[in-house]
């Protein structure tokens, strides 16, 4: 049985093969990731989007749910959209910056 922080490494690596269309990155990377749970083969996971009205909204929630699900200990994911915290490009990590020519 994998511990908690195994899984949780294994949850993040998922999501860093989602890719935002619009941005070329990862969603990690960019920060929008605000928090994962794991409960009874249920994730949750706690994002944001680059903006409120972002056209790829659907199409990002599925690629999350679809990336988590090739996990094993995984039965179920549910998405929650929050806009408070408001992303900014100080979420974003180094990599992102460059990859997006931040500085």
């Amino acid at each position: 049985m994998s511990d908690s922080g195994d899984l949780q490494d294994r949850m993040l690596a998922c999501l860093e093969k989602v890719i935002d269309p619009e941005l070329r990155c990862d969603i990690v990377n960019l920060g929008l990731v605000y928090g994962l749970n794991f409960e009874n083969g249920i994730v949750t996971v706690t994002m944001t989007l680059t903006t409120m009205g972002c056209p790829i909204m659907e199409v990002l929630e599925q690629m999350v749910q679809k990336s988590l699900r090739e996990l094993p200990e995984v039965k179920d994911v549910k998405v929650e959209l929050v806009w408070e915290p408001a992303w900014t490009i100080d979420r974003m990590s180094r990599y992102a910056k460059m990859a997006l020519g931040i500085h």
